[in-house]
């Protein structure tokens, strides 16, 4: 169920609508208008082949958490 992002011809508010189904066509939710036009949404991929390791943050020296160091409770130094 996509999320598309609307502007009403109305009265020019701009909103995010979930639609379950492509044909019923929403209503604006501060005039009720159905003149709507679906605006162009932006979106993020990641690829595998793009992304390097140096992007990440190092692993936790202490316990091995990709996280990062930091990411767990693990206090080497209270031991």
């Amino acid at each position: 169920m996509p999320i598309f992002e609307y502007q009403c011809a109305a009265c020019g508010k701009e909103f995010e609508k979930l639609v379950r189904n492509s044909a019923v066509v929403p209503d604006c939710p501060a005039c009720s208008s159905t003149d709507l036009r679906k605006k162009l949404s932006a979106f993020a991929t990641i690829s595998v082949a793009a992304s390097s390791q140096a992007e990440f943050p190092a692993s936790c020296q202490s316990c091995g958490n990709p996280g990062g160091p930091g990411s767990c409770a693990f206090n080497a130094n209270t031991q």
